[in-house]
């Protein structure tokens, strides 16, 4: 795993640095865009809706579009002058008990590794706040953006996840929530408790799931790798692209000279004035 953030974590006067890392990471098996004919890469442009024109990197800002259309442009000049007062500070605020918190809030979660000077308070925090049986609630900003976050205990490793805000998290309106609740059957319900303790277990055990899509995706490609099933595209080089553009660049020549040379030739025709028959000699009168 590679750092991908350095900051500390402040508790009380206790300043801990520290490193994080993303602790998921996504299995899905990475699958391209490409040309079904001949395996070519589908590439995309960015470009201006405006000018037509494509843009680079260094002239592309963020907008903030209006409901009548106008666009609010940012630059990141000015996204730096934001206030950011958690910025490379994990900023721990309070402690609550783990169950107070709606899992539908967890967002992404990172470990968190002390620097090599910071073993010892680090330990200190890690223990104390796996012994009060509860998490810490702090502010952190990441990516330019403040979160909030929940400090725990995961394999004596502090982990920080992040969480939504609570106006992140949309307020369920459905109509049959408005309606009269349906009568209920006493042996309906039983039924479905039935149910539940029929498939409980006293723990989660995640390593008896498998993701049966992937796998058989995987053994997809294997077999087709096997049998030899694949497809090179065709290597694209700088050279064979001034090669075509020079080619269709004389084609459009020659195209444009045979052009003109035959408007041209059709211009004589049609300016040159229509040759005249001699008149007819008059004859003389015979003598009488």
């Amino acid at each position: 795993m590679r750092a991908m953030w350095k900051g500390s974590v402040s508790f009380g006067l206790v300043s801990i640095p520290i490193q994080m890392y993303a602790a998921t990471e996504n299995k899905n098996v990475s699958l391209r865009q490409v040309h079904e004919a001949d395996g070519g890469r589908i590439q995309y442009k960015r470009f201006c809706t405006i000018d037509g024109q494509e843009v680079p990197y260094a002239e592309i800002a963020k907008g903030y579009e209006l409901p009548d259309g106008e666009m609010v442009v940012i630059t990141d000049a000015e996204m730096a002058e934001l206030p950011l007062s958690t910025q490379r500070t994990i900023d721990v605020l309070e402690f609550v008990p783990l169950e107070s918190i709606d899992p539908i809030q967890y967002d992404r979660t990172y470990y968190l590794e002390p620097q090599k000077n910071a073993v010892k308070p680090y330990v200190v925090l890690r223990d104390a706040l796996h012994k009060s049986s509860q998490v810490a609630i702090a502010k952190v900003a990441v990516r330019q953006r403040e979160s909030m976050a929940v400090l725990r205990v995961h394999a004596d490793v502090l982990v920080m996840t992040t969480i939504l805000w609570p106006d992140e998290v949309r307020e369920p309106d459905f109509p049959f929530l408005r309606d009269d609740p349906p009568q209920i059957r006493p042996q309906e319900l039983t039924m479905a408790g039935s149910l539940i303790d029929s498939l409980a277990e006293p723990v989660f055990e995640p390593e008896k799931y498998h993701d049966h899509y992937r796998e058989a995706l995987e053994e997809m490609i294997e077999a087709k790798v096997a049998g030899d099933e694949t497809t090179k595209p065709a290597a694209v080089t700088a050279k064979a692209d001034v090669v075509d553009l020079m080619a269709a660049l004389q084609a459009s020549v020659d195209a444009a000279k045979k052009s003109r040379q035959s408007s041209s030739e059709a211009s004589e025709e049609d300016a040159e004035p229509a040759k005249k028959k001699p008149a007819a000699r008059k004859r003389a009168p015979k003598p009488a």
